[in-house]
C-alpha cells in the first residue's frame, strides 16, 4: 500500500467477505457435517464429500447446503473487513520506507498473524452458530427437542444455558487456526502474486485488468489451498469442540486430535479435506478479486 486509505480499506474487505460465504458457504456445511458425523461413534458416517452433498440435496433441497449462511454472512462480512483492513495497514506501517521491494516475510507474517490473532474473537462465535445449524439437518443425531428454531435462536439458547463463555467455546482453537492460517494465506498470496506480475509486467497494457484478475484468481485460489492444508486438523477440533453437548468435555485441541489420530490416523485429522479444498479455490479467489477489484474502484493505490 501506499498511503493510508482509513476507512476504504475496511470497506473492500467487507465487500470480499460476502463474496467469499455466497461462493464458499454450501462447501463449508458438507465440510462440517462430515467433520461432526465422521468423527463420531453415532449416526451415519459419510463415504466422502459427493455422498454428502446428495444427502442434503435430496432431504432438504438447495437451502440444506446454505443452512447457518445468516450467521455466517454477518460474521465474514465483519471479519473479512478487519483481516483485510488492519493486514493492510499493519503491513504498510512495518514496511515504511521499504514499499515496492517485493514481499517481506518479516512484515508479511506478523500483520497477518496479528489481524488473523483478532478477527478470532468474531469468528468464533458466529462459526459456533453456524455450526450448530450446520449440524442440524440432514442425518443430525441431534434431538428435536434440543434443535435450535434459527441462528438468533441458538445465540440466546447458548448465552441462556452456557453464559458468555460458552459463545465463545473453541477460541483458542479458533485464534491458533486464524494466526497461522492467515500467515500462510496471505505469504502464498504476496509471493504469487509478485512473481506473476514479474512474469506479465511486459503484457500489453490493453490486457492489463484481465491479467490483473487472472493474478487475482490465481494468488488467492493457492493462498485459500495453503492455509486449508496448515490448519484443517485444528479446523476439524474446532468443530468438535463447538458442536458438542457435554459442557464437561475438553475443549483443548491438541487432546482431540490426539484421540481422533489414535481411532483414525492422520486421514481422520483432515476429515472434511475434499469440501474444503473445492471450496478453498474458488472462494478465495472470489475474496481477492473482489477486494482487488473493490480497492481500484475505492482510489487506493497499491504497490
Amino acid at each position: 500500500m501506499a498511503d493510508s486509505s482509513g476507512y476504504k480499506e475496511y470497506l473492500a474487505g467487507l465487500i470480499a467477505g460476502v463474496a467469499t460465504v455466497g461462493i464458499g458457504h454450501p462447501f463449508d456445511t458438507v465440510k462440517v457435517k462430515m467433520q461432526k458425523h465422521n468423527t463420531s461413534a453415532q449416526g451415519i458416517t459419510y463415504r466422502n464429500s459427493l455422498h454428502c452433498t446428495a444427502r442434503i440435496l435430496r432431504t432438504e433441497g438447495i437451502k440444506g447446503l446454505y443452512r447457518g449462511a445468516t450467521s455466517s454472512f454477518v460474521g465474514m462480512a465483519f471479519e473479512s473487513s478487519l483481516l483485510f483492513g488492519m493486514y493492510s495497514q499493519m503491513k504498510q506501517s512495518l514496511q515504511g520506507s521499504a514499499q515496492g521491494v517485493g514481499p517481506q516475510p518479516q512484515v508479511i507474517i506478523p500483520s497477518a498473524a496479528y489481524s488473523g490473532a483478532v478477527i478470532s474473537f468474531i469468528l468464533c462465535p458466529s462459526e459456533l452458530v453456524k455450526c450448530r445449524m450446520q449440524i442440524q439437518g440432514t442425518d443430525s443425531v441431534v434431538p428435536m427437542s434440543r434443535r435450535y428454531g434459527g441462528p438468533l435462536d441458538c445465540a440466546l439458547t447458548t448465552v441462556k444455558n452456557d453464559g458468555v463463555r460458552g459463545i465463545f467455546r473453541g477460541g483458542f482453537t479458533t485464534l491458533l487456526r486464524e494466526g497461522i492460517g492467515n500467515s500462510v494465506f496471505f505469504s502464498v498470496y504476496e509471493y504469487v502474486r509478485y512473481f506473476m506480475h514479474l512474469q506479465l509486467r511486459s503484457a500489453s497494457p490493453d490486457h492489463r485488468n484481465l491479467i490483473d484478475v487472472g493474478v487475482g484468481i490465481a494468488s488467492g485460489g493457492l493462498g485459500g489451498i495453503a492455509f486449508w492444508l496448515a490448519v484443517l486438523p485444528l479446523d476439524v477440533a474446532k468443530t468438535i469442540i463447538q458442536t458438542t453437548q457435554d459442557k464437561n468435555s475438553s475443549r483443548n485441541p491438541f487432546y482431540i486430535l490426539s484421540s481422533i489420530y489414535r481411532r483414525a490416523g492422520l486421514k481422520g485429522c483432515y476429515i472434511g479435506l475434499g469440501p474444503t479444498i473445492v471450496r478453498a479455490f474458488p472462494a478465495n479467489a472470489a475474496a481477492i478479486v473482489t477486494w482487488e477489484v473493490a480497492i481500484k474502484l475505492l482510489g487506493i493505490k497499491r504497490d
